[in-house]
């Protein structure tokens, strides 16, 4: 990877928190905890940036526990969609947009299923999942019972992808362990009738669902002839991408208490799981652990893409190197990770250039899932403080102290999901909290780096560009990036890729490779710059 040497450190903070005050988002995550400890209760929430109105600018979706088998909340709780106003400030449009939800939520993933050019919401929840379709009006319907993806069960993350390259979009739903109410058992101390939240190995694992676009605007569920039925796991997160560079996007996908999982595409609607074979299943010492977050990215530019994964204390965070032979190596250890988040439970991650130097960098949410972790741990709190590594080209470098006063302060963060809501190239991060309300953090990391945003809207190809291989060049300066579909945990991104050229002021060429069934190439020069741009498959950018 040719790299740059890294830049000098700013006296600034990187993000800044708005404050609900400003950004007029009221709303807050309530868990419905309870005496029992129903497990559910401390695993949300998701949240998403999107444009729902497609007026250019990133809306906010946040996804809330509701009425299920063991809470009926009074008043009802219900999800909430965020309006942006444009001027850093956002309005509450849930009820009008009808996008309340109606059960106990998890996650959301967005995507334009039916390829009409509205983005649509698949909301996963604990009980029964949701698809709103976009009207493109503003409001949404309800369309799970005709779509026929309710996937009954505990649904987590999702992600919207096209497994067979038939230019449509498929959904993929991660479902964690077979419960319900009947099936919460005690965990804690027998003698004291004290009780915590339960670790998923006592509960049995099960199949997450491959749904099939059928273009008609319902789907068949294919979870078994594909093979991904064949593995029982307790998944949490998810990314489609591409790890052989066969034009096929395949699963990564973070189980708990049992191995992770690497669906390869192997063409034809099926799938093999090469989880083990790959070296992604379990630790180094062999043991599986609670995967909760997952991503994927080429993080060292060598071409293929690598892979991450969050898990619980005790644990450590790996980052799997590709080594573009169906095999995988953990850095973890040397590049400082392990040492660092052996104490940590990590969630929401997502690699993305928030500085704008052509690098991907990683930012982590943290946050221990047993609220009462503190009496008996002296090492571990519930409350966890984010994580934000700078990618110089030849490590991660932690720069979280440096990163702003947020970064000092403990969460119980879940969900993230990353978006630039005010459109000036700087990607912010939106932060679920479980039990309270949401972190926005506004980018301020590099204003003196350029760049170009893209928004990819395909036509033969996917009409999100899942699976889209972009290669920009501006001098010495040469990356490329895959589109990938989902990545984090329980929530869903901003849409459209920001391509960081540093203090280059020029893009000498940006070539977009479509995925299939198109595969077409198309290459652009003469480009402008710190401005966001649409290009649409086949008829150029405006």
């Amino acid at each position: 990877m040719r790299s740059r040497p890294p830049k000098k450190t700013t006296h600034g903070p990187l993000f800044e928190e708005v404050a609900s005050a400003t950004s007029g988002i009221s709303w807050r995550h309530v868990n419905g905890r309870s005496p029992e400890y129903y497990l559910p209760e401390t695993t949300g929430a998701g949240c998403a940036f999107l444009d729902y109105d497609n007026d250019g600018w990133m809306d906010i979706y946040l996804i809330n526990s509701g009425k299920c088998d063991f809470f009926a909340p009074v008043p009802p709780l219900r999800n909430a969609l965020y309006h942006n106003n444009r001027d850093g400030t956002f309005t509450d449009v849930t009820e009008k947009a009808g996008v309340m939800g109606g059960g106990y939520g998890m996650g959301v993933a967005v995507g334009d299923y039916d390829a009409d050019g509205w983005p649509d919401l698949y909301v996963t929840q604990y009980g029964r999942s949701l698809l709103y379709h976009n009207n493109g009006n503003g409001t949404f319907a309800d369309v799970t019972d005709k779509a026929g993806v309710a996937a009954p069960g505990w649904a987590s993350s999702a992600v919207w992808f096209d497994y067979d390259n038939d230019g449509r979009l498929d959904l993929f739903v991660c479902r964690f362990v077979g419960y319900d109410k009947s099936k919460n058992k005690f965990c804690g101390d027998e003698k004291t009738g004290e009780r915590f939240y339960c670790i998923p190995r006592v509960y049995m694992p099960g199949a997450s669902w491959l749904f099939h676009n059928n273009g008609d605007g319902t789907f068949t569920d294919v979870s078994a002839e594909s093979g991904i039925a064949k593995s029982l796991g307790k998944a949490w997160g998810v990314v489609a991408t591409d790890v052989n560079n066969d034009g096929w996007m395949d699963l990564f996908v973070a189980n708990d208490t049992v191995a992770n999982f690497l669906f390869v595409n192997t063409h034809h609607g099926k799938f093999e799981e090469k989880a083990l074979e790959a070296g992604v299943a379990y630790s180094q010492s062999g043991r599986e652990r609670s995967g909760m977050g997952v991503d994927s990215a080429d993080f060292d530019q060598d071409g293929w893409q690598d892979l991450f994964v969050t898990n619980v204390d005790q644990e450590m965070y790996s980052i799997y190197r590709n080594n573009h032979d169906l095999a995988f190596e953990d850095m973890a250890g040397q590049m400082g990770l392990g040492r660092l988040t052996r104490l940590m439970s990590g969630w929401g991650v997502k690699f993305f250039d928030y500085d704008n130097d052509g690098n991907m960098d990683l930012f982590i949410a943290n946050g221990h899932p047993d609220d009462k972790i503190e009496l008996h741990s002296s090492r571990v709190g519930y409350k966890e403080p984010l994580l934000l590594f700078r990618n110089t080209g030849r490590t991660l470098e932690n720069v979280s102290d440096a990163a702003g006063p947020a970064f000092a302060q403990s969460f119980a963060a879940r969900g993230m999901a990353i978006g630039d809501f005010n459109n000036d190239g700087a990607v912010d991060v939106l932060v679920a909290i479980n039990n309270g309300p949401p972190l926005l953090l506004k980018n301020v990391a590099a204003p003196e780096n350029h760049w170009l945003g893209v928004r990819l809207i395909g036509k033969k190809s996917n009409p999100d560009a899942i699976g889209a291989k972009m290669t920009w060049q501006s001098g010495d300066l040469k990356r490329n990036r895959l589109k990938v579909g989902g990545g984090s945990y329980l929530s869903s991104h901003d849409p459209r890729e920001v391509l960081g050229i540093g203090a280059s002021k020029k893009i000498d060429r940006l070539e977009i490779r479509w995925p299939p069934p198109s595969e077409r190439v198309e290459t652009f020069t003469d480009l402008p710059i710190d401005r966001y741009i649409t290009i649409v498959e086949g008829s150029g950018w405006k």
